[in-house]
């Protein structure tokens, strides 16, 4: 027989008569004459409730089963007399495929998020880390959909690069060259490296976006990106997924709406195929869910300037831990007191010191600022960031010397300026911070399946 996963049964109207399951024991009660057990095979939110009678052949051991155990479960599906379970299943045979010790670390009670992280490898068998799971594969395929009923070309980037998108410097390095002889030499010889230059692990996949939208029009890439920042927030991972779409004949209010369409589908579908599980985070994680979601999907998201927010900021009667100042980058704090308490919903700030942000934003009349966006949100501070790109040549090479950047290494972006250019834009969006504003989850290591943190490498 054919194993049926439990999330369908669930949805039946009839019986179809004798099913099959297979999955793990949330938790079993003995009598002398029954047991009852509640299976679940992660496929959904609900478990399963199996009857076991003392006539099978097997009830001694049956008897013996633990949390945790896995089995298989044959029977038929019946329509169930408790509360809030439609069916159940009357046992014929069960099969014991692993028995737990007593040492399974998922008892039935309440766990803390810091005793699951370390045994990240179990914690998905929780109601809260199954259905984080659960909604981060229906997104990352939410986000394919909505970007392929767009017309847009999905495009894989590379995850090792000669180039720092970003100019931070905080990059992994990857080298195929022996420790000992480094040691050694006392240095790094790159010339006799893998590549034959320094390389890394990619901070973002803009740039090779860019090259394919001027020549397929719309692209995405989503994927791994990777920051050597040793940072210990809940915001912040060495390893973390970024979607950047990246639009050819696309200015800076094309890009906006954009991303507010895209946040706004999301969301949407998350509530439409996703209920059980949102329902628990908007029951036990955060009960202020629902109505930010509300506020997501039915209010039109805040545009202002840079310029206009750190106005708002220093006539706050709010005292900050950061000096608000013009010029300056926005801290967290800064962010969510914009989105949270001032606007009270997600707003696009624009048009940035060209100072504070990257070579490749395009310049704006005042030579001051650029065409820059970032999107933020209550609770998480800043969710997307992006601009429109800089097209033409002679800015860009402008900007890119006022930066101090190595201009050798760039040559096939400054060649897809000189060959038919024209205006483009994009942004990034931080996986896990969508998952965290559409969860209630506060620390971005709750969304990772195996997070990698400063100190951190298990799993």
């Amino acid at each position: 027989m054919k194993r049926t996963k439990i999330n369908l049964l669930l949805k039946l109207e009839t019986t179809p008569g004798e099913v099959l399951v297979k999955g793990w024991v949330r938790t079993k009660r003995d009598s002398k004459k029954f047991s009852f057990m509640e299976i679940n095979d992660g496929s959904c939110l609900k478990n399963i409730q199996v009857i076991a009678n003392d006539d099978l052949e097997n009830y001694p051991d049956i008897q013996t089963i633990t949390t945790g155990t896995s089995v298989s479960v044959t029977g038929k599906l019946s329509a169930s007399p408790g509360k809030g379970q439609k069916w159940e299943i009357q046992a014929d045979q069960i099969e014991i495929i692993n028995i737990a010790p007593e040492s399974y670390p998922l008892q039935k009670k309440r766990h803390t998020d810091e005793f699951l992280r370390t045994i990240a490898h179990l914690r998905p068998r929780t109601n809260k880390y199954g259905a984080a799971f659960r909604l981060r594969s229906e997104m990352a395929f939410a986000i394919h959909k909505f970007y392929r009923e767009k017309g847009f070309r999905y495009l894989t980037t590379p995850l090792i690069t000669g180039s720092d998108c970003e100019g931070a410097g905080e990059m992994f390095r990857v080298t195929s060259l022996d420790p000992k002889m480094i040691e050694q030499q006392g240095k790094m010889d790159f010339k006799t490296d893998f590549f034959g230059r320094e390389s890394s692990l990619t901070v973002s996949g803009q740039l090779s976006a860019e090259m394919f939208a001027l020549a397929l029009g719309d692209v995405y890439t989503f994927g791994p990106t990777f920051r050597a920042e040793n940072s210990n927030t809940s915001r912040h991972a060495a390893e973390f997924w970024m979607l950047e779409p990246e639009m050819a004949f696309c200015d800076l209010k094309q890009n906006m709406d954009n991303a507010e369409e895209l946040v706004k589908t999301l969301v949407r579908h998350a509530m439409d195929e996703c209920p059980e599980d949102m329902a628990l985070f908007s029951n036990f994680v955060d009960k202020s869910l629902p109505k930010r979601m509300d506020i997501l999907l039915n209010t039109e998201f805040a545009r202002v300037s840079y310029t206009q927010a750190i106005d708002i900021l220093k006539h706050s009667k709010k005292t900050f831990d950061f000096k608000v100042d013009y010029g300056t980058d926005l801290q967290s704090e800064h962010e969510r007191y914009l989105a949270e308490q001032y606007f009270k919903k997600p707003v696009f700030l624009t048009d940035y010191p060209k100072q504070i942000k990257p070579f490749y934003m395009r310049m704006n009349e005042d030579g001051k600022t650029v065409a820059a966006v970032d999107l933020l949100v209550p609770r998480i501070g800043e969710l997307i960031g992006g601009s429109q790109r800089e097209e033409r040549l002679e800015v860009l090479e402008k900007r890119m010397k006022e930066m101090g950047l190595p201009m050798e290494n760039y040559w096939w972006y400054l060649d897809s300026r000189k060959f038919g250019s024209v205006p483009h834009s994009g942004f990034g969006m931080g996986f896990e911070r969508f998952l965290m504003m559409l969860t209630g989850i506060s620390n971005i290591r709750d969304v990772i399946p195996f997070p990698r943190t400063p100190g951190s490498i298990d799993f």
